[in-house]
Order: structure tokens, then sequence, then C-alpha cells
């Protein structure tokens, strides 16, 4: 096993050696053998030191291109939870009190690091996660974009003030760090969530526990060196990893008062139930089913190009990756045409050049979503694009899915009702505008819609009747710039207040208002009757 000397002043280690790609070499098409060397164990990240677990249980991070073992992933202990906790808790008095012009030079620092070190983190996304480089980039930005909108704290976090509202007295709102945070990673942006969380959390001077995937940590682990580099304090951003356990210790630990989840709607719902039980704040994006409505005035080229990149870019593993297209008019016109792009698109490991879609997560994940597909052909679906037998030369092991397209697909179908996450675009019909609204709305998640057409009158229409919490007007995947709010809706979301943008601040703070009295007053007995701005 390789070690590395855990120290920050020289900083010489470099966690992501020790869960990705350092000590553990990854295999071309033209190098297929695979390495023997003992694969290096994740860390956590506790009170500002990288420290190995004390656990005896491990699971192994895979490559999903080749099922090389990449590291080892810590099943952490209780006694290490309770260990970041606490360094999380004895952190908090002292960061909440940091100016917080301090707070967001951090900020300003980390978002110059992360593109410095881009290349480095969408590496080890692609060799842990499976998706291409220049997705892994994207990942890896789309994240950067809410560092920088951290930047702007000071800004974000302002109050509110009314002089004399009554008779000499001012009254004025503050916003205040709640302390202990926690956010819970899926797997699918190793870079992007982490970055939906801690920095919000953080800038606005909370503390914060990450969980990152069991499946890819490397990206958040190198962010937290990265964090570290930029000037975060010790114990202000603490690393645990596991499974069910660490997220039922998240859940259920007194210290910690908001949680951030990302993932399925079976985890988060329980992740909404039992946290909120204990008197926590949540906010919980869960699973999707994006539809788009196709009109027969769609351009034809643009809404092409924008099913196929939506619907199977990122092997579909994305929660507004868009899955359904509501054909008004019907299907037949489009689906030879779609079959043509989407039997183009190279599938391959992500490193390759040229690669379009890389494999899914898992052998378990591919093996669910061909079931969907199958079971979607029982049920009467037509296969026109069949990607389950799909074999990549040299990477024969991989979990690779290629592009599928299900047409005739109804809304009792098993494909329709569950999120398949995976390169599968489903093809229904509707004789009307109206009908297809009502298609999309029967469906009970919400995280997307779109719609193409060149009719402003069928655009306001559909903007205006349907139930998504983020439309796309032409735009497949309509994912707003941080400044605004992630505003999934329905079952793809639990809470009150959305990631980033305006109501993520709100989610990390709580406000106090302060009514205050400066002005000398006739001396007078004391009333006990309620006091009013009225003057007797």
């Amino acid at each position: 096993m390789l070690r590395f000397p855990l120290t920050r002043a020289g900083r010489s280690f470099q966690p992501w050696k020790s869960c990705a790609i350092g000590s553990f070499r990854f295999s071309t098409a033209a190098d297929a053998s695979p390495s023997h060397q003992i694969p290096s164990k994740v860390r956590n990240l506790i009170g500002g030191e990288f420290v190995e677990s004390e656990s005896n249980a491990f699971i192994d991070v895979i490559n999903p291109a080749t099922q090389e073992v990449v590291s080892q992933l810590p099943l952490t202990t209780n006694e290490e939870f309770k260990a970041a906790v606490s360094a999380a808790k004895h952190a908090f008095p002292k960061w909440r009190n940091t100016p917080v012009t301090t707070r967001q030079r951090i900020m300003f620092k980390l978002q110059e690091l992360i593109r410095r070190d881009m290349d480095k983190l969408a590496m080890n996304i692609t060799v842990e996660q499976g998706k291409t480089l220049r997705d892994a980039q994207g990942d890896v930005f789309r994240g950067l974009e809410v560092v920088e909108h951290a930047c702007g704290m000071a800004s974000l976090q302002m109050g509110e003030y009314v002089s004399n509202v009554s008779n000499g007295i001012d009254t004025y709102s503050i916003r205040e760090p709640l302390g202990v945070c926690a956010g819970i990673c899926p797997f699918n942006f190793p870079a992007m969530i982490p970055l939906w969380m801690f920095p919000m959390a953080v800038t606005c001077g909370n503390t914060y526990i990450l969980k990152p995937s069991e499946k890819d940590p490397g990206a958040a682990m190198m962010l937290a060196e990265l964090a570290m580099e930029a000037g975060l304090p010790d114990g202000v951003l603490n690393i645990v990893h596991g499974t069910n356990d660490v997220v039922n210790n998240i859940c259920d630990d007194r210290d910690i008062k908001a949680i951030s989840f990302v993932g399925s709607n079976t985890a988060g719902m329980h992740i909404y139930a039992r946290a909120a039980a204990k008197g926590k704040r949540i906010q919980s994006n869960m699973g999707a089913k994006n539809h788009a409505i196709v009109m027969p005035d769609a351009s034809l080229d643009a809404t092409l190009n924008a099913l196929v990149a939506a619907g199977f870019g990122a092997a579909g593993q994305r929660c507004m990756a868009l899955s359904t297209v509501v054909f008004v008019g019907g299907s037949k016109p489009w689906e030879e045409k779609l079959k043509e792009r989407a039997k183009e698109l190279k599938v391959n490991a992500g490193i390759e050049p040229g690669t379009d879609l890389g494999p899914v997560i898992s052998k378990q994940a591919k093996d669910r979503i061909c079931k969907l597909i199958q079971s979607g052909v029982e049920s009467g679906a037509r296969l026109v694009l069949d990607g389950r037998s799909i074999v990549v030369g040299g990477y024969e092991d991989g979990n690779f899915v290629g592009p599928t397209i299900l047409a005739d697909v109804t809304s009792n179908m098993e494909c329709y009702e569950e999120e398949i996450f995976g390169p599968v675009l489903l093809c229904m019909q509707a004789d009307g505008l109206e009908e297809a609204i009502d298609i999309v709305n029967r469906n009970k998640f919400g995280n997307g819609a779109s719609i193409f057409t060149t009719s402003g009158v069928a655009a306001r229409k559909f903007q205006h009747e349907i139930e998504a919490g983020q439309v796309g007007i032409n735009v497949p995947i309509p994912v707003p710039l941080p400044f605004f709010s992630f505003t999934g809706s329905k079952a793809s979301f639990a809470g009150d207040l959305n990631f980033y943008g305006k109501a993520g601040v709100q989610f990390y703070t709580q406000i106090k208002t302060v009514t205050q009295q400066w002005k000398d007053l006739p001396s007078q007995a004391a009333s006990l009757a309620m006091p009013t701005s009225q003057k007797a």
C-alpha cells in the first residue's frame, strides 16, 4: 500500500492518489493487461487530516470500463463518524465569526484551483464513473459555477432593515448559519454535486460533513484537498465514507442541523422521513422521468440533435436526462432519423478519443437497464434500436449499453413508470398538445420538461400548464445557472428550499429578526397591553 505524509504545510499529500489513478494503472485497449498492484485505500478527512479508517470492512471502487479495482473505500466506523462531527462542531464557532469577505476569498481561490486541476479531476471521474473526458469536464465546470456563485455571498446573505417601524423603534433581519450541515452524494456527478453542497454551506458560515458516493469518491477527495489549499480551516469540511450505516448516522446525529441529498427516490424518502423526524432541515433531489413534447412544426435537425444528445449523453445517467419523447401527430416520421443519428454515436471507454457514450456505472445497473428494455418489448413496445448486445473491442468486460429506442410506449408500461437511468429513449404519441401535456402531467415526477416548436402560442401554453420544476423551450436539458435554483418538483424533490441560488442561501441559513429602541422616552408606568405601532 502506498502511504503519504499527512501534512498540509507542504501540500505533499494528494488524496486522489489513494482513491483514483495514482497507484493503480489504467489499462487502455492497446494495453489491456490488468495491473496487479494492491489498490490503495481511500481516506476519511477528519479535522483537517486525511486519515486511514480503522474499519475492517471495505468496498472496491471499480472502473466500469474495465472492472479493475481502482481503490478500496472504508465503511467508516461509528467512532470515526462521531470524530468528524465533533471536528465540525468544534470548528463552527470560529468559522461562523470569520468575516464573510474572508470566506468569499477562499471560494475565489478554490475556483482558481479547480480550473487549474480541471483535467486531473476529469480523468479521475472518467476512471471511476465511466463518463467521457469531455463530459467529465462538464461535470466539474457546472459545479465550478456554483463555487463562483458562492463568491458573492456577502450580497446573497444580506438581510432587511426598516427604520422607525414604530416610535423610535427599528427592525432588521439578519441571516445566520445553522451549524454543522451534511451532504449525501450520488455516483453520476462526482464533482458537480459535492460542489452544489459544501461551497454554499461553508460560505454561509456552516461547517460540513460530506459523504461521497461509495462508487466514485475520488473527485470529492480531490476537491477537499483543493479547498484546504485555498485556505479552508481544519474541521470546516470533513469527509466520511460508507453506505447505509453512515447515512443513518447522518440522519440521526443531533449535532447535524441540515442535510442535502441527491439520489434515488427510495433513499431520498428514507432520508427525508428519518431526518425530518429528528427536526432537521432537508433538501432531497430524487428521481425523474423527463419528457419532451415534439410538435409537428419543430425544427427537424435542431430537434433531432437535441433528442439524441439529451437522451443518450452520459449514457443516460443524469437526473435531467431526456428519457421520454411525446410526438404530437405520431413518432413514425421521426423514428428512422433518430435511429440513424443514434447509430452514429461511438460507444467506448470514456478515456478513448472520440467517445460519445461510456459505460454505465455497474454490472447491476446494466442488468437493470436491459431488464426494463425487455419488459417494454414484452408489454408491446416496438424496438427501433437495440443497444443491449454491444461489445466494445478491448473493453469486453465493460458495462456498456448502446443507444436504445423503444416506440409505441404507453404510460402503463414498467419501462415508462420506472426511471431507467440508461441510454434508452422512449417514444410516445399524442393527437394534440392538450393530450401531450396531460401525459406529462400524469407522471409522478417533476424534474424537467421541454417542448420543441416554432409556435410561440404552443410554447406559452406549455410553459403555463406543464407541471415540472424546470421548463425548456427548444432546450432539452433546462438546468438553470446557479443564480437561479435547481427547481425539481413533485416526486422529484422533497423539502421546501432547493439547491443553490437564493433558495440555497436560505436553506443553509436561518433568519434572526432584531427589534431595537434607543430613543429616550419620558418616564411612564409600565403597560401590560400588547404593543402596537399606533399612538395611544
